[in-house]
């Protein structure tokens, strides 16, 4: 069973071998791996037999000018297209210091609109002829990255503290930016799709909580932020595919809101943050594809993670409805052996 079919039928509540295996391993973590045996050449999903999804993507930002500022030994700064200017320390998995933003109020974001045109020029046609037709044919799953709303506007945009505080302060602010983003990406994907290039989900990278809580309450993402949401489900259920949310942290309480709004499946059930994916999978498990729920925390553990894949996957995989993975991203303490034994345990446990 290809991973399109496999990934299909857990979608579709259908009979199926074992639950889909997927994940993101840190850079370092792949590194790491070919150290300990694993080809240089080989891709990783080959290699452990886990299966493909795949991800692409169009340029939605204001297309400000990308710069190196300063490079030492130790870091680099630099600008980006949506303005913001970035510290990294080198390294292969390190994340970054945000140092200054373009975008920080209202009249700075209509200078910034007036940059966000639906040219097809911010599609990469040459990667989107090469790999879409090719992951297709060999059974992959591909979704299309539908990157707006909170995430990209407070984080790579405007910066926490200043949005939040628009969005208490002047939230038609918050509200033109998701849905003016949003419209990039419908158009670009409008273009991609009509031209023939199909692919079977979207992808939402939209994070709304953090440890125990919620950036703003289930009465202002319903006033703010669901309409948007909404736009996109709707968009992925006219063309007959599903839509898929990353948004990590405690986000519970606006799971019922999700769901009546149409989303088909929630990722990664951060357990971390306080996210309980069995109360989540009896709760709403007939209404929502689960992915992930695996606590990160445990894989270089082999004992405690045995126990919570044990636990937590015959759960999780009842009636269909789940696809496997930690609830965050393969961190570099995991070693080749550790993950090759997980792959191992949750096809045993996942098998139907």
């Amino acid at each position: 069973m290809t991973t399109k079919e496999r990934v299909a039928r857990i979608y579709n509540r259908q009979d199926v071998d074992r639950v889909p295996i997927t994940d993101e391993p840190w850079r370092g973590t792949i590194s790491r791996w070919k150290r300990e045996g694993m080809p240089q050449d080989a891709d990783w999903r080959d290699y452990f037999g886990v299966d493909k999804f795949e991800r692409f993507q169009v340029d939605v930002s204001p297309q400000y000018k990308r710069e190196l500022l300063e490079e030492t030994d130790t870091y680099t700064v630099s600008t980006t297209e949506f303005g913001v200017t970035l510290k990294y320390l080198k390294g292969e998995d390190t994340t970054p210091e945000f140092v200054d933003y373009t975008v920080t109020d209202p009249a700075k974001w209509q200078e910034a609109k007036k940059r966000l045109n639906h040219d097809i020029s911010r599609i990469d046609w040459d990667f989107v002829k090469k790999n879409l037709p090719a992951w297709n044919a060999n059974g992959h799953w591909v979704e299309a990255l539908f990157w707006f709303g909170f995430d990209v506007t407070h984080s790579w945009m405007v910066g926490m503290e200043t949005f939040l505080i628009g969005i208490l302060e002047d939230p038609d602010w918050a509200i033109d930016m998701f849905h003016t983003i949003l419209d990039v990406n419908i158009a670009l994907y409008d273009k991609i799709w009509d031209a023939g290039y199909k692919f079977d989900s979207i992808f939402i990278f939209d994070d709304m909580g953090y440890k125990q809580s919620q950036f703003f309450s289930v009465k202002t993402y319903r006033e703010i932020l669901k309409p948007a949401h909404k736009r996109a489900f709707e968009w992925a259920a006219n063309r007959g595919i599903p839509s898929r949310l990353h948004s990590c942290g405690m986000v519970e309480p606006f799971v019922p809101e999700l769901i009546e709004i149409g989303l088909s499946a929630l990722n990664p059930l951060e357990v971390k943050a306080g996210m309980d994916p069995i109360h989540i999978k009896r709760t709403y498990g007939d209404k929502l594809v689960l992915h992930g729920g695996v606590n990160a925390v445990l894989w270089d553990k082999p004992d405690a993670i045995k126990a919570e894949i044990e636990k937590v996957v015959p759960v999780l995989k009842e009636g269909g409805g789940y696809i496997f993975s930690s609830d965050h991203s393969i961190p570099n303490a995991v070693s080749m052996q550790d993950f090759t034994d997980i792959v191992a345990l949750v096809k045993k446990v996942g098998t139907y």
